[in-house]
C-alpha cells in the first residue's frame, strides 16, 4: 500500500499480514504512521494505491484522545449505545406497522430487512446484552454514582475507563487501541491486560508502554519512518527490540562492506582516468569498474536516521517566592455532585516538587484547574505570591488551539520569530513543520507543542497534569531528567512512578483525605497499586 499526506510519504509499498487471534503491538517513532494506519482501517483515510482488507470483522476503536459526541449523556446511557439494540427494535416496530398496509413488493422488501435486523440482534446477543454490560461495569469497577454521572464531568482516567468499557460492550472482532493505558490506574490497567490476553479476536494496540506490550503482545508491527515499510516480528516487545538491534548491526556491517567496495572501485576508476592514453588495459579496466561502481552505488543501503531527542531549557527567568502558593480551607463541587474537597488546606515551599495522589475522579486535575484559575472554588482562598510566575500543562492539552498552527500556538511576545523557530526545533519541529495546523498532529506531537508552549514562559512555578501521557519512553526520560534539575516549584499529578522518581518529589498530598506526607517510594507504589476503588 502507498499513502502520502500532503508532501509527506507515510507508506511506500508497505505490506503485512496478520492471523486471527493475534495480539499485535504497533510501534514506530512519532509520525511514522501508527494512528494513520488505524484511520485507514476505519475508513477515515483512503490509500493512494494498494489495499487493506480485514474481511467482515466488526471493528472496535479506542482513540488516544477521547471525545464524546453527546457529552450530556450519563455514563450508563452512553454505554448502552455501544450496541444499537434499542434502535433496531424501534425499526422492527416500524416494519410491523408498515406490513399491515404494504403491497406485495413492499412486503418482500420489508421482510428481508426484518430478517437482517433479527440477525443483527442475534449477533448482539440482545437477550443477554444487559447482563454482559453489567459484568463489564463490575469488572471495570464503574460504580452506580459514576454510571449516573454526565460524560462531560468525567476526569481523564474515568473517560479512559468508560470509553474502554464502551468498546468492549460493542462486541467487536477486531480491537484497535491507541494508547489504552493512558490515565488508567494500576488495577484497571491489570484488568485491561487480563481481558486482552483472553480476548477471542484480533487486537492492534499502539502503546509506548513497553511493560504493557510485553504482557499482551504475541507480535510486534514495526512501521519504519525511513523506509515507509511495515514489518511484523514474532514475540513480545522485548524480543522485538533484540531482533531490531541485531538487524541494525547486520545492516551496518553490510553498509560498511558496501562502502569499502565502492571506495575500492572509485580508486580504480580515478587511476584509470589519470592514466596515459596508451595504457589501454587500465583504461578498459576503468570503464568496466565504472559500470560496476554505478551499480554498487545504486545498491547501497541507507543508514537509519538517528532521531534527535527533545532538548529543554526550563530554568525560570525570575526568582520565585519563598512561599509561592497558599491554599486555605477551600471547598468545591460540580453541579449536582457532592463536595470534592471540604476545608482543604496546604502550603508550598519555593523550589519543592509536590505530588498529588488519589483515585481517578477524586479531583486531582480539578485541584490543578482551581489553582491555575481555570475554575473557582466555592469557598476558601487560593493565594499565589506576587513573585509567582505560573505555567500550566493540562492533561487533555486544552491549552492548545487546534485551529492554529504550531508556531501560532507557541508565539510569545518575549521572543523573536527566530528564537521561537529554534525552540520548536528543540522539540523536533523543523522547517515548514512549524506552520502545520495542530489539529493535524498526533497526540504525541501535540504534547510536545504544549510542553514547548509552557516552557517558553520560563515560569518559576509549573503545574503539570500527567505530562508523560502520549510521549515515547525516550522523551519521558528526557523531560524527567530536566524537571529533576529545575530550580523552580513543581505541582504534579502523574500515574507514572518512574517519572515521579526522576523529578525528586519532596511531599505528597493524598486526596480526598487532604493529608500531606513526606515522599516515599513505598507509599507511591502503594497508591499506584491500590488505586482501584472508584
Amino acid at each position: 500500500m502507498h499513502l502520502m499526506l500532503g508532501t509527506e510519504v507515510i507508506y511506500d509499498g508497505a505490506s503485512f499480514q496478520t492471523s486471527p487471534l493475534d495480539k499485535i503491538g504497533v510501534v514506530g517513532v512519532n509520525g511514522a504512521g501508527k494512528t494513520t494506519l488505524f484511520n485507514v482501517i476505519l475508513g477515515n483515510i483512503t490509500l493512494d494505491s494498494g489495499s487493506l482488507t480485514f474481511g467482515n470483522a466488526k471493528v472496535g476503536f479506542l482513540p488516544q484522545e477521547i471525545k464524546f459526541e453527546n457529552p450530556n449523556l450519563t455514563v450508563w446511557e452512553y454505554l448502552l449505545e455501544a450496541r444499537p439494540i434499542k434502535k433496531i427494535n424501534k425499526r422492527l416496530e416500524e416494519i410491523y406497522f408498515l406490513l399491515s398496509s404494504a403491497n406485495e413488493n413492499e412486503t418482500s422488501s420489508l421482510l428481508r430487512e426484518m430478517g437482517n435486523l433479527q440477525e443483527q440482534l442475534d449477533i448482539l446477543d440482545c437477550y443477554n446484552a444487559e447482563n454482559t454490560l453489567l459484568e463489564i461495569v463490575a469488572d471495570m469497577q464503574l460504580d452506580d454514582n459514576l454510571l449516573n454521572t454526565k460524560l462531560h464531568t468525567l476526569s481523564g482516567g474515568q473517560k479512559s475507563k468508560v470509553a474502554f468499557a464502551y468498546v468492549l460492550y460493542s462486541n467487536p472482532n477486531l480491537l484497535l487501541l491507541d494508547e489504552p493505558t493512558n490515565h488508567l490506574d494500576a488495577s484497571t490497567k491489570q484488568y485491561v491486560i487480563n481481558y486482552l490476553k483472553n480476548y477471542k479476536g484480533s487486537v492492534l494496540v499502539i502503546s509506548h508502554d513497553a511493560e504493557f506490550l510485553d504482557m499482551i503482545a504475541n507480535k510486534i508491527m514495526y512501521i519504519d519512518k525511513i523506509t515507509h515499510k511495515i514489518k511484523i516480528y514474532d514475540g513480545n516487545y522485548t524480543n522485538f527490540k533484540k531482533q531490531l538491534l541485531e538487524e541494525k548491526k547486520m545492516k551496518e556491517l553490510r553498509i560498511s562492506q558496501q562502502e569499502r567496495e565502492i571506495k575500492k572501485l572509485e580508486d580504480i576508476v580515478t587511476r584509470a582516468k589519470q592514466a596515459s592514453r596508451t595504457n589501454h588495459n587500465l583504461k578498459r579496466l576503468g570503464k568496466d569498474r565504472e559500470i560496476k561502481l554505478e551499480k554498487k552505488k545504486a545498491e547501497l543501503e541507507t543508514r537509519d536516521k538517528v532521531y534527535k531527542r527533545v532538548k529543554m531549557n526550563i530554568e525560570p527567568k525570575n526568582k520565585g517566592a519563598t512561599v509561592p502558593l497558599v491554599v486555605d480551607s477551600i471547598s468545591f463541587h460540580y453541579d449536582d455532585k457532592s463536595n470534592l474537597y471540604e476545608n482543604l488546606s496546604f502550603t508550598l515551599v519555593g523550589g519543592e516538587k509536590f505530588l498529588i495522589v488519589g483515585e481517578n475522579g477524586v479531583g486531582k486535575s480539578t485541584l490543578l484547574k482551581l489553582i491555575s484559575g481555570k475554575l473557582k472554588q466555592d469557598k476558601g482562598t487560593i493565594t499565589l505570591n506576587s513573585k509567582t510566575d505560573l505555567a500550566y500543562y493540562a492533561q487533555e492539552l486544552e491549552i492548545l488551539d487546534e485551529n492554529k498552527t504550531i508556531f501560532e500556538n507557541v508565539q510569545n511576545e518575549h521572543y523573536t520569530d527566530l528564537q521561537i523557530r529554534n525552540a520548536l526545533g528543540n522539540f523536533l519541529f523543523f522547517g515548514q513543520q512549524a506552520f502545520k495546523d495542530v489539529k493535524l498532529l498526533s497526540p504525541g506531537e501535540k504534547a510536545r507543542v504544549a510542553l514547548c508552549k509552557i516552557l517558553l514562559q520560563k515560569a518559576n512555578f509549573l503545574i503539570l497534569d500527567e505530562p508523560t501521557n502520549h510521549l515515547d519512553p525516550d522523551t519521558q526520560a528526557v523531560i524527567g531528567e530536566n524537571f529533576g534539575q529545575y530550580s523552580g516549584t513543581i505541582l504534579l499529578v502523574s500515574h507514572n512512578p518512574s517519572f515521579v522518581e526522576q523529578i525528586g518529589i519532596t511531599r505528597m498530598l493524598i486526596l480526598p483525605e487532604g493529608k500531606i506526607v513526606d515522599y516515599s517510594r513505598d507509599l507511591l507504589e502503594y497508591y499506584y497499586l491500590v488505586n482501584s476503588l472508584e
